[in-house]
């Protein structure tokens, strides 16, 4: 079983089943749904995605016919989306979980959508915690 929650904590998720098709969407709408480069999702059995705590405060955003967005209306953080033409599963921004997955990522798609400075062949320094400039002096 996998848990996961929003940032502020108001809604909790489980999932009972696997992630399937576990991607990295660098389309627009992704983008901008997320405020970030790419947006990881994976599919999730409708029947295996549950809302614990928390359905009073999910909105949802419809952006294109009958498929919908689902966010917390107090932190604005992405729970799960929906096709109503596959009503047989969901869409989890895997953000979204406090569990470690056994799943991973097979493909990063739409890259002819990505940010032009997005760079997913850079080399870049990684680090822990904050890189070192912001580390505080001791």
């Amino acid at each position: 079983m996998y848990r996961g929650s929003c940032l502020c904590g108001a809604i909790q998720v489980e999932i009972t089943g696997e992630i399937s098709e576990i991607i990295h969407c660098h389309c627009s709408l992704c983008r901008k749904n997320s405020g970030t480069a790419y947006a990881t999702n994976g599919f999730v059995d409708a029947d295996k995605f549950l809302v614990v705590k928390g359905a009073d405060a999910m909105s949802h955003f419809s952006f294109k016919p009958r498929r919908f967005r689902h966010f917390c209306t107090a932190c604005g953080s992405p729970i799960y989306s929906e096709n109503q033409d596959d009503p047989s599963r969901v869409r989890v921004r895997l953000g979204l979980l406090d569990s470690d997955i056994a799943e991973k990522p097979g493909a990063h798609i739409f890259v002819g959508s990505k940010g032009n400075w997005e760079d997913m062949d850079a080399v870049l320094p990684r680090y822990d915690e904050f890189e070192p400039s912001r580390q505080k002096q001791k």
